[in-house]
């Protein structure tokens, strides 16, 4: 479609333009912002999004106005002043008459830069266990589902000609000396049960309890509630899993917990958790297969999870496989725990430096 120069104009995202959500179905997530930090000549941006372009340059610092719209006192205006529909909407006539409280620009640069440099490294961070968990699920398909792992001549063992021999229970063909086993021979494993409902709190009196899925994040789940009468139990290190919709969803718990019905426990008999891990990932996969095609998996009973068969490699080849994945997973977690503590920092930060409490020198 043709688009008039005035149109392109009109529409256009530059570098400093601040974007804020202005419609949501959750009154919460209205006037989100974030900040372009480079022109964009071949994009526009959608209609659920107000464009804020900073007229006077050497008076607002566009990266420090990306996080003031993100303090909680601009927040809280802002979803006091949503127009509730069917849909959470911002009441656009509230920019012209909103009075803004801001630091004088040399201060604004320097909040501003120190903010966008605790998010470029949350952000690196993420980028980093992405990228070492994608090789760690590539080496688990490429060894375990392909059958390609290094023969006793470095080459990859199918493809160079290395036995395979049928085996039934799996009905597909594997390497010579390898078995299937079910999950519950290599795991153990601990299904959730939920406590009773007035022993939880959120004051942090007694242990961290997680129900389901929706106390995830990346890859450890935010401690949201508590419980003064644990119940099920999931250790330090453990797998834990949804096994409810969305089922085989994964984190990992850093402390001693308790779970709820929505989730499992599970660790290595064997020590070997970073192969556990990715045989879970590929369930997941298989789940997800099943999903689309139409087969859904509301929930996964006790009795189904035990039963789940795998392919399962001589103990050389795991432990080779294992020792690659533990040093990944070793990064990953410590990049994970990192960006918690700098998330935790900026949040503290934010409405400190907002409002004057504490500065940059």
């Amino acid at each position: 479609m043709d688009t008039s120069d005035k149109e392109k104009e009109t529409y256009s995202i530059k570098n400093g333009d601040i974007f804020l959500t202005r419609t949501s179905e959750v009154v919460d997530e209205l006037a989100m912002s974030c900040v372009a930090v480079k022109d964009y000549p071949s994009a526009s941006y959608s209609g659920f999004l107000k464009r804020l372009r900073p007229t006077q340059t050497d008076i607002t610092y566009s990266k420090f106005m990306a996080f003031y719209l993100r303090s909680p006192m601009f927040r809280k205006t802002m979803t006091n002043n949503a127009v509730m529909t069917l849909r959470a909407s911002l009441n656009e006539a509230i920019f012209s008459y909103l009075d803004l409280l801001l630091p004088d620009y040399d201060d604004q640069v320097k909040v501003g830069d120190l903010l966008y440099l605790l998010n470029e490294k949350i952000e690196l961070n993420n980028r980093i266990n992405a990228e070492l968990e994608v090789m760690a699920k590539t080496l688990y398909d490429y060894w375990f589902v392909q059958f390609e792992f290094p023969d006793a001549n470095g080459k990859p063992y199918k493809t160079s000609g290395g036995k395979m021999v049928y085996n039934p229970t799996l009905k597909r063909e594997i390497p010579e000396g390898w078995s299937d086993k079910t999950l519950s021979q290599i795991a153990n494993i601990t299904m959730g049960q939920s406590p009773e409902g007035s022993s939880y709190n959120q004051e942090g009196v007694g242990t961290i309890f997680y129900q389901g899925s929706t106390d995830f994040e990346w890859l450890f789940p935010a401690p949201r509630q508590y419980t003064t009468a644990p119940s099920r139990m999931a250790k330090k290190g453990d797998i834990l899993l949804s096994v409810r919709a969305p089922v085989g969803d994964m984190n990992i718990a850093n402390t001693d917990c308790c779970i709820g019905r929505g989730l499992a426990a599970l660790n290595s008999k064997i020590g070997s958790d970073g192969f556990l891990f990715y045989v879970m990932k590929y369930f997941k996969q298989i789940f997800d297969r099943r999903n689309s095609e139409g087969t859904t998996f509301g929930s996964i009973t006790k009795n189904d999870l035990h039963s789940l068969t795998l392919v399962y490699p001589t103990a050389d080849l795991l432990k080779k496989y294992d020792d690659v994945v533990t040093s990944y997973n070793k990064m990953i977690f410590e990049r994970s725990l990192e960006n918690r503590e700098l998330i935790s920092l900026r949040d503290w930060l934010l409405p400190m430096l907002m409002n004057g409490q504490v500065t940059v020198k």
